[in-house]
């Protein structure tokens, strides 16, 4: 799926778009024993508590592709007789209304899933008639491509609020109110089938995580039985490692500053032209920008065979998944220097009477602390000699 797909589903998720009937769901607490269950009309929910449904869904198709929304492959023969595909195809098909195949679907969630706090499973199931569109993307109202059924689940933490101060309207006066049990964002989410290329597509699925770590990786095994990606700060910690283990003493500040430049130069280029299909690169990417730093062959060819080796080969990764195109870091044990990407030039390192330094180059103003500071002359003065 790409970056226009999902918005296009996110746009149904609204109370005069959508075609949900029903919400389900199962209250878990944090010993993973079911509190209950239940089914809520949308029809017959307030507009506040229809909303609320809705943006809980919504939030499970947010964030990056690659990083916060993960691309599922089954392969054909989980397609063909797997119980993990079968079984969401079943609450597809029975738009989620067989109590047993629901109830067997939170036993498996509740059997990979611990927030250590209380949480919510919400699932739903929506009828999208996609409209047919135009070379130019214009939509035409009165024609329609297919009608894409598919199920959309959120796995929300409950939290208790801090009881406080609060107004009493009945009462018009000021009260101490205890803390209500919450519903917070989602943790956790997916979407089945996956809408590719604007129909549907039950050879993939598309995984929600709030945070691109190890927690949703237990989720992936059990629900879908697939091969799990490398969560993005894995990715990150791996491709670090490997670039300062391949270039050993060639990897120099120069050369980190050159694969950061390049690597958010494509990501800028690519949102600049918005491109809907999700960046990638290969490791011929970054090895290009070794040979232009003068980074030797053998170390090139190192950096390429681990690159391989840790992400698979002629695979092909995110580069938002692999560094910050946000900052620029430059960390010591006890210093971290941040910079914007832009002005990474302005780092340097040198060895002066054989102890190594960094160099921050100060073209602008100066402040410490937020107070103002001047280079005086006899400061420079010292400093060059």
């Amino acid at each position: 799926m790409n970056e226009k797909e999902v918005a296009e589903l996110r746009r149904q998720l609204k109370r005069d778009r959508n075609n949900i009937t029903k919400v389900y769901g199962c209250y878990v607490n944090e010993n993973r024993s079911i509190v209950s269950t239940f089914s809520q009309s949308l029809a017959l929910a307030t507009d506040e508590e229809a909303d609320a449904y809705l943006n809980l869904l919504k939030k499970s198709l947010s964030g990056t592709l690659g990083k916060n929304l993960i691309d599922i492959a089954f392969s054909n023969q989980q397609v063909i007789g797997s119980e993990e595909h079968g079984l969401l195809m079943k609450l597809r098909e029975t738009k989620l209304e067989d109590e047993e195949l629901l109830q067997k679907f939170y036993d498996k969630v509740i059997s990979c899933v611990s927030l250590e706090e209380n949480y919510l499973i919400l699932i739903a199931c929506n009828a999208y008639d996609v409209p047919y569109k135009t070379k130019d993307d214009t939509e035409l109202s009165d024609g329609s491509e297919e009608m894409f059924t598919h199920l959309l689940c959120s796995i929300a933490p409950v939290k208790k609020s801090k009881p406080g101060l609060g107004y009493d309207y009945n009462e018009q006066h000021f009260h101490t109110f205890a803390g209500d049990w919450l519903v917070a964002p989602p943790q956790i989410g997916f979407l089945f089938p996956a809408f590719d290329d604007r129909s549907t597509n039950i050879y993939n699925a598309l995984c929600y995580t709030k945070k691109p770590d190890d927690t949703v990786l237990p989720f992936i095994e059990t629900v879908f039985c697939t091969d799990v990606p490398k969560p993005a700060s894995e990715q990150k910690t791996c491709f670090e490692t490997l670039l300062s283990n391949s270039l050993e003493e060639e990897c120099s500040m120069e050369v980190v500053q050159a694969v950061h430049e390049q690597l958010t130069n494509l990501i800028d280029m690519h949102k600049e032209n918005k491109i809907t299909e999700p960046l990638q690169i290969h490791a011929d990417t970054v090895t290009a920008v070794l040979e232009d730093c003068g980074v030797s062959a053998p170390r090139t060819e190192a950096f390429r065979e681990r690159f391989d080796a840790e992400f698979g080969e002629d695979e092909a990764v995110s580069p938002k998944n692999i560094i910050d195109d946000k900052h620029f870091d430059v960390t010591l044990p006890e210093v971290t220097i941040r910079v914007k990407p832009q002005a990474r030039d302005l780092v340097q390192t040198k060895t002066i009477d054989g102890i190594k330094y960094i160099l921050i180059r100060a073209e602008d103003s100066v402040e410490v602390n937020g107070v103002s500071i001047h280079f005086d002359d006899e400061t420079q003065q010292h400093t060059e000699a």
